[in-house]
């Protein structure tokens, strides 16, 4: 049974007669991006009450992600778990857009069409090779192409490029559109959740407010979280999923470490006539440099945005060790149109609509932190990098079962015990409990009964 499609029914008995404080609520997720609203809409969808603080939601990493979900070519030297993790993600992510899509009738943008690797030099093509190696070693479905099938696949490259590659099974989905829908799907109210009999949580919300800091009782139990407007907010549980603002928020809860830092990037959006009719992903490197290309689907009859046939371009990302000042630079946007049109040089006619400078948060050794804490009511979804989308869905579902107490499926549980929360503290690292799997007393990640929030919370049995 998909734990996220079924009734909640948590792995302990909490007293369902518990006085509810006023304006309480089973969680309260920090952060309204597209990580802490896939937590938030699946956690409604398990039936739990759900406030979601942020003063603008989407605005951070979200907005600028260009959305490519490839665990094959985003794999990299000595990153074994990292690898593990992203693959599982991957197979997360159709259901997940199939029930948003059904829940809001909005497509997100979800394309297959694979992805095409390009080296611009013999350099280049020594270094792509390298990374077939890498794949072959993994058993991950790539290839190298010769030039003449990579222009039949992309007949839009240029001319001077020295050997491509293609991964068939990776996808890419639209961030803003799938932002989108989340937020309408967490507007409705009583909406039946996708596949199942029962109903989302009663009091789904958006605030827009920023926290400022958790509320501890007198046993440390993380009670609730304060905003700028001097309200608190009090929940069951608290999920933390303010991107690199995440550690500032930990850092009031004695034993808590969550070292995510800002690391900035910046992506163009450009809109491309009938002329560059992009249909894969084009990912490339143009003397040691990294590029990408993501196309979206065309504007069918010039609605919403852009004009009739006219479809949206993502050029991405610079790489900067540098706070979110959300400052473009000249030397960044000329480098990544530099590059981009190195491999496509079509991209000189499109027009350049958007600049989006944006932190992401990225953590030491490059993994997220995912599921709950040792301090009891607090939970963590931050620090995803690069991957925040891809990693989305599958974030949703650890969290979710961390607070209601359902078992992750076996493959998932593995993928994410390395990305455990707690590996940078000195409390003891729990893995996550699979399918089957027997919760110990005093397990980490007490569930969360809905409309039990202020009971006294026990060990699972």
């Amino acid at each position: 049974m998909d734990p996220l499609h079924a009734a909640v029914r948590p792995a302990l008995a909490v007293d369902a007669e518990a006085d509810l404080p006023d304006g309480a609520r089973d969680v309260v997720v920090v952060g309204g991006g597209i990580v802490g609203l896939a937590v938030a809409w699946r956690a409604a969808c398990a039936g739990l009450t759900v406030t979601v603080l942020d003063p603008s939601p989407g605005d951070g990493a979200t907005h600028a992600a260009a959305g490519m979900l490839a665990p094959v070519t985003e794999a990299d030297f000595g990153e074994d778990d990292a690898l593990t993790l992203h693959l599982a993600a991957a197979r997360a992510w159709p259901g997940f857009a199939v029930d948003l899509e059904r829940a809001t009738g909005t497509d997100v943008g979800l394309r297959t069409a694979g992805t095409l690797t390009v080296a611009y030099d013999t350099d280049d093509l020594a270094l792509l090779r390298r990374v077939l190696a890498l794949h072959a070693a993994h058993g991950l479905d790539s290839q190298e192409l010769t030039l003449a099938d990579a222009r039949r696949r992309e007949p839009h490259l240029g001319q001077r490029v020295a050997g491509a590659a293609w991964a068939p099974h990776e996808h890419a989905v639209d961030p803003r559109a799938t932002h989108a829908a989340l937020l309408g799907a967490l507007a409705v109210r009583g909406a039946a959740a996708p596949g199942a009999g029962h109903r989302l949580g009663p009091g789904s919300a958006v605030v827009r407010a920023r926290a400022t800091h958790l509320a501890l009782d007198a046993a440390g139990r993380v009670t609730g979280v304060h905003d700028d407007a001097g309200r608190l907010h009090r929940a069951g549980a608290v999920v933390l999923a303010a991107g690199w603002e995440s550690g500032a928020l930990a850092s009031g809860v004695p034993g808590v470490v969550v070292p995510v830092r800002p690391v900035k990037g910046q992506t163009l959006r450009l809109d491309a006539g009938p002329d560059l009719a992009l249909e894969h992903v084009v990912r490339g490197v143009v003397q040691g440099r990294p590029v990408y290309v993501v196309p979206r689907d065309p504007v069918p009859d010039g609605q919403g945005h852009g004009y009739a046939g006219h479809r949206e371009i993502v050029i991405g990302a610079t790489t900067e060790e540098n706070p979110d000042d959300r400052r473009a630079t000249a030397g960044g946007v000329f480098a990544l149109l530099r590059d981009a049109r190195a491999l496509l040089p079509g991209i000189d006619e499109a027009a350049i609509v958007d600049v989006t400078p944006r932190a992401r948060p990225a953590t030491p050794d490059n993994l997220p932190l995912i599921g709950a804490t040792h301090v009891p009511g607090l939970h963590v979804a931050a620090g995803h990098g690069r991957n925040g989308v891809l990693l989305a869905p599958l974030t949703a579902e650890a969290v979710v079962a961390g607070l209601t107490g359902e078992p992750l499926a076996a493959d998932a549980a593995a993928a994410l015990a390395a990305a455990h929360p707690d590996r940078f503290t000195d409390a003891p690292v729990r893995p996550a409990r699979a399918v089957g799997a027997l919760a110990a007393p005093g397990a980490i990640g007490t569930p969360v009964t809905p409309g039990a929030v202020g009971a006294e919370p026990r060990a699972m049995g």
